[in-house]
């Protein structure tokens, strides 16, 4: 089957380099909101960079979540959220108060309990794999993405957590349910490793 990559854009700062890496991987790509082209996917990718209540402001305003929602649940396409875009995939958010996110993984995001280290949490870090999972495959059970976040997916319930990274505290890196993932690392910056996830991603 003919893959076809709808990305998202509701304003998200990292919209094009995530677009750049997907079209070395696939010939049909576009950034999208357009229900014909959300419909006509069989991939949906949704980036994130910035805060939570903006994401979900914006989300709610520019992309039609009805028809996104149909095509994820009950068409069963591979979505993916990166970054913010994977936060929002939670049923709430902490930052700058409590916000209301899409629900689709039971779970909250809070602010990363970094101690003494710097936050933002920028930079290369080790992913563990924690749990076998097709996004990840041919990827060592330690692999390095780029970060770059202050909060976290505390998930509701532990089978839906892929991987997790180390940074003062265990936090999940990686999560999905059924068919939908969330990636809190950056996969477009990500170098070898970002691509042959998101290669694997274009394989679900």
């Amino acid at each position: 089957m003919k893959q076809k990559v709808c990305i998202l854009d509701y304003g998200s700062g990292n919209v094009k380099s995530v677009f750049n890496i997907f079209s070395t991987l696939c010939r049909d790509v576009i950034i999208s909101n357009q229900v014909c082209d959300i419909i006509a996917a069989t991939h949906i990718v949704l980036p994130g960079v910035g805060a939570f209540e903006v994401a979900m402001e914006k989300i709610k305003h520019k992309i039609p979540l009805d028809v996104l929602q149909q095509e994820v649940f009950q068409h069963k396409k591979p979505f993916l959220g990166i970054c913010v875009g994977m936060q929002v995939l939670a049923d709430k958010g902490q930052e700058f108060g409590e916000h209301d996110g899409l629900g689709w993984i039971p779970g909250i995001v809070r602010k990363l309990e970094s101690g003494k280290l710097p936050l933002p949490h920028v930079g290369w870090n080790d992913v563990g794999i924690i749990r076998p999972n097709p996004l990840f495959n041919g990827l060592d059970k330690n692999c390095d993405f780029y970060f770059v976040h202050s909060y976290v997916f505390q998930e509701k319930d532990e089978a839906n957590i892929i991987a997790k990274t180390d940074y003062e505290e265990k936090f999940n890196s990686a999560v999905f349910k059924d068919n939908i993932y969330g990636v809190q690392f950056h996969p477009e910056k990500s170098q070898v490793s970002g691509r042959l996830l998101l290669k694997n991603f274009l394989n679900l």
